[in-house]
C-alpha cells in the first residue's frame, strides 16, 4: 500500500461528458467507471488509491472524514431516521463501490461535519432537553463540504489582497435547488440556516424552508392529510415550486420577465428570505468581512445576488450592478466602492474537496500502516 501514487489534480482534468437515463447506483457506477477508462484515468478500479463519499448526515458521531469499515456503515444505518432521503441512497453507493473494488480504501465525508463547531446554544432547539438526551434532537446543518470550501477559498483570497485577518467574519449563501446560509468566524462555523434535517432555513427548490411548525398540526386536522403527506408536501411540493408551478430558477426569472406575477413572487420570497438571514448572521458574528454567493443559482444569477442584497446599505453591502452582471469562473468581487463590505462569487467544488479530505484520511493511514 505504501506504493500509492497520489497523482496531482491537474493532470487528470479532462472533461468528458454524456447524457444518460440512469436507474440506480449501480448502473450509475458502471458508467462513471466506463467514462474513467474511455477518458484513459483508469483501465480498473483497482488502480484508484482511494473513493471517496458523500454522506450527508453523520449526526454527532463523525466531526471528521472517517476511512469506512463496517462500524462505519453500522452508525450511518442508524443515523438513516435522520435523513431517510440522503443516508441509505448514500449507503447503497459505497456498498456497491466495496463490492466493485473491494480492496481499494473507501472514505466518508459527512456534510454535517463542518457544522460540528456550532455553540450548543445555537444548536438546541427549544424543545424538552430530554428530547436531545434520548432523540438527539437539534441542528445539525447541511451543506458542509461547500461551505468549508467556500470559507477557505475566501480566506486566502481576502487575505491574499485586501486584509491579514485573524478574524474574519464571513456569510456563506450557498444556492441551489437546496440552499442553506453559514456564519462563519476565523473558518468555523458559528451558525446554519438548515436544521435537523436539510427542511429548515432559506426557500429552496421544493422545500418550504422555515415555517411555522403548527401549519402542520393545522393542515393535519383540517384536511386530513396523514403525516407521511405532509413530508411529501413540505419536501417536494413546496419552496419555489410550491409557489409558482416550478423550481428552475433560470424559468421563474424568464417567467418573471414576461410578467408572470407567481413567478415574480416566489423570487421576492426566496431574496427576502436570504436578506433576512444575512441581518441575522451579522449579529451573531457582530459585524462582517465578507458575503460569498456560491451554488448553480448563487454563481449564475445577476438578479438574485442583487435582490439578496437589495436596501442594506445601511449595513455597509451594496452591490455594483455592472460587477454583479460580469459573469466569470473566478473569484469575483461585485460590491461597489462604497460597500466596506466585500460581496464575493466563488464557484463551489464539493467533489475536489470531498478528493481533498479522502487523501488527507488515506495518507494518515498510510502512515500509521
Amino acid at each position: 500500500m505504501s506504493q500509492i501514487e497520489f497523482r496531482n489534480e491537474q493532470q487528470l482534468l479532462e472533461n468528458v461528458k454524456q447524457t444518460s437515463i440512469i436507474s440506480d447506483h449501480q448502473q450509475a457506477l458502471e458508467l462513471m467507471t466506463k467514462l474513467l477508462k474511455s477518458s484513459h484515468c483508469l483501465s480498473s478500479m483497482t488502480e484508484l488509491a482511494a473513493i471517496g463519499h458523500r454522506v450527508v448526515h453523520g449526526g454527532e458521531y463523525f466531526s471528521d472524514p472517517v476511512l469506512i469499515n463496517d462500524q462505519v456503515i453500522e452508525t450511518i444505518d442508524r443515523l438513516s431516521p435522520l435523513a431517510p432521503l440522503h443516508n441509505p441512497a448514500n449507503l447503497t453507493g459505497i456498498k456497491l463501490a466495496k463490492l466493485k473494488a473491494p480492496l481499494v480504501p473507501q472514505v466518508a465525508v459527512f456534510d454535517t461535519s463542518f457544522h460540528q463547531s456550532i455553540p450548543k446554544f445555537a444548536y438546541i432547539y427549544a424543545l424538552p432537553y430530554s428530547l436531545y438526551e434520548k432523540n438527539k434532537v437539534r441542528r445539525y446543518g447541511f451543506h458542509g463540504t461547500s461551505h468549508y470550501y467556500i470559507a477557505k477559498q475566501a480566506t486566502a483570497y481576502l487575505n491574499g489582497k485586501h486584509q491579514n485577518s485573524a478574524e474574519l467574519k464571513l456569510i456563506s449563501i450557498h444556492l441551489g435547488n437546496g440552499t442553506s446560509a453559514c456564519a462563519i468566524l476565523n473558518g468555523q462555523s458559528i451558525d446554519t440556516s438548515m436544521g435537523m434535517t436539510p427542511l429548515e432555513g432559506l426557500v429552496m427548490g421544493t422545500r418550504s424552508g422555515d415555517i411555522d411548525p403548527a401549519i402542520l398540526f393545522y393542515l393535519n386536522r383540517e384536511t386530513g392529510m396523514s403525516f407521511e403527506e405532509l413530508d411529501i408536501l413540505f419536501n417536494k411540493q413546496s419552496g419555489l415550486k410550491g409557489i409558482c408551478g416550478t423550481n428552475d430558477m433560470r424559468s421563474i426569472v424568464e417567467l418573471a420577465e414576461q410578467g408572470d406575477s407567481k413567478a415574480e413572487l416566489a423570487i421576492h420570497i426566496f431574496c427576502y428570505r436570504i436578506k433576512k438571514y444575512i441581518g441575522a448572521y451579522m449579529a451573531a458574528l457582530n459585524g462582517l468581512d465578507a458575503i460569498i454567493f456560491t451554488g448553480g443559482i448563487g454563481e449564475h444569477s445577476s438578479i438574485i445576488r442583487a435582490l439578496s442584497c437589495q436596501n442594506l446599505e445601511n449595513l455597509g453591502i451594496q452591490v455594483d450592478a455592472t460587477k454583479n452582471n460580469i459573469s466569470s469562473k473566478n473569484i469575483t468581487e461585485i460590491q461597489s466602492n462604497a460597500s466596506p463590505v466585500k460581496i464575493l462569487v466563488i464557484p463551489t467544488n464539493e467533489e475536489l474537496e470531498i478528493a481533498k479530505q479522502t487523501i488527507t484520511i488515506i495518507r494518515g493511514w498510510l502512515t500509521r500502516c
